[in-house]
C-alpha cells in the first residue's frame, strides 16, 4: 500500500482539518474505508477530506467528531473552514486566475462565474447551498460579482469560452433571469476579449465530459489547468498533464460551434424567453 501524501497543515485551513482528521482516524486505529463505514459513506470521501481537497458537510463533521472522539474540536475547526468566502482548493486557482493573461474555459453545467449576472449567480448558490442563510448566500454572490473586476481594466484578459448547450438552455432562476443571463453573455461576446462558443448535443461524446475545464495561460510562467465539479476542483500544474488537458481543449474548440454561429444560437434561445422580462418575477 503506498504511503499516504504529505499534507502540510499550514497551507490552508481545508489542509488543517484534513491533517486533524487523519491523525485522530491514525490514533483509533481504522482505514479511511473502516471510518466511512462508520459514517457510511465512501472511503475515497474520507481521503477526500484527509487531503483538504474536500470539506465535509455538517452532518458529516458532526459525525467524524463523535466518532473519532474529537471533543468538538473539528467541528469548531469546521467552523472556521466554512466561513471562509471560498474554499481552499478555489482560492489556489483564483490566485492564478488574477495575473493569467489568456483563459480558456470549457463550462459543462454553468455560465462562468466570470459571467453570470447578481441573479443567476444567486440561484446557483441558494440550490448548491440550501443550509446557508440570506445573509450568507449575498456575501457569496458579491465576492462572486467583486471578482469579475478581472475583465474590467487597460488590460483584461482573452476569456475564451466553450458553452456547452446545457448552459444556455436550463433556466437556472426561472425564465427571466435566464433571459437576462443570456442578454448579459450576448452584451460581454461584442467585447473584443470575450469569445463564446457552443457545445451542440448532437455533437455527441467529447473528452471532457467528466466536468468543467479552464486553461490558464501567462506571459510568464507554465500554464496551468483546473478541472471542477460542483463542490470541488483540481488544480494541475504538471507539463504533462496540462498538456493533454490543451489537446482536450483543442479538440472541443473544433466540436463547438464557431462564434459568430454560437452568438445567433444563445440569441434565439434567448428569444425563447421573449415572454418574460429580465425584472418580471418568475
Amino acid at each position: 500500500m503506498p504511503a499516504p501524501k504529505e499534507l502540510d497543515p499550514s497551507t490552508s485551513l481545508a489542509a488543517l482539518y484534513g491533517t486533524k482528521l487523519r491523525k485522530l482516524r491514525t490514533r483509533a486505529g481504522w482505514t479511511q474505508r473502516e471510518l466511512g463505514d462508520r459514517i457510511p459513506i465512501a472511503h475515497s470521501r474520507i481521503a477526500q477530506f484527509e487531503l483538504g481537497n474536500e470539506t465535509p458537510p455538517a452532518d458529516i463533521d458532526h459525525k467524524l467528531d463523535e466518532l473519532l472522539g474529537a471533543e468538538g474540536d473539528l467541528t469548531d475547526l469546521w467552523g472556521h473552514v466554512k466561513r471562509t468566502p471560498f474554499p481552499d482548493w478555489a482560492r489556489t486557482f483564483m490566485a492564478y486566475e488574477a495575473t493569467a493573461t489568456r483563459m480558456f474555459k470549457y463550462m459543462a453545467h454553468a455560465v462562468p462565474g466570470l459571467l453570470q449576472t447578481e441573479a443567476y449567480a444567486r440561484a446557483l448558490l441558494r440550490v448548491s447551498r440550501p443550509r446557508d442563510t440570506d445573509a450568507q448566500i449575498e456575501a457569496l454572490v458579491a465576492a462572486r460579482i467583486e471578482r469579475q473586476h478581472l475583465l474590467g481594466g487597460g488590460a483584461p484578459p482573452l476569456l475564451w469560452c466553450i458553452l456547452d448547450e446545457a448552459v444556455i438552455r436550463r433556466p437556472v432562476g426561472g425564465p427571466a433571469v435566464m433571459r437576462d443571463q443570456l442578454d448579459h453573455l450576448l452584451g460581454m461576446a461584442r467585447t473584443p476579449h470575450v469569445v463564446l462558443q457552443v457545445l451542440p448535443f448532437d455533437k455527441g461524446e467529447h473528452p471532457v465530459m467528466g466536468g468543467s475545464l479552464t486553461m490558464l495561460g501567462f506571459d510568464r510562467g507554465r500554464d496551468v489547468a483546473y478541472m471542477e465539479s460542483s463542490h470541488t476542483g483540481q488544480l494541475m500544474e504538471a507539463s504533462e498533464g496540462v498538456a493533454e488537458y490543451a489537446l482536450a481543449y483543442d479538440l472541443l474548440q473544433a466540436k463547438a460551434l464557431p462564434p459568430d454561429e454560437s452568438l445567433t444560437v444563445i440569441g434565439s434561445v434567448m428569444e425563447e424567453y421573449s415572454g418574460c422580462t429580465p425584472h418580471e418575477p418568475t
